[in-house]
């Protein structure tokens, strides 16, 4: 299991995350990104989201 933190003070709302994992990112009301879901099973694209944000307010974090 993953967990997804995301710092959404930092976000610039660039839509970066959303572009490369619109499975698990999108757009919210404040024109701010967020994660739909913050815990997984899988890293898949939230790894690819994290490493283009170009504020680093995306990290992924192993659960146990």
């Amino acid at each position: 299991m993953y967990r997804i933190v995301h710092d959404r003070e930092a976000c610039i709302g660039c839509g970066a995350c959303v572009s490369v994992c619109p499975d698990n990112w999108e757009m919210g009301d404040d024109g701010k990104a967020k994660p739909i879901k913050t815990e997984v099973e899988e890293i898949g694209c939230n790894q690819d989201a994290a490493n283009i944000c170009p504020v680093q307010c995306i990290k992924i974090e192993e659960t146990k």
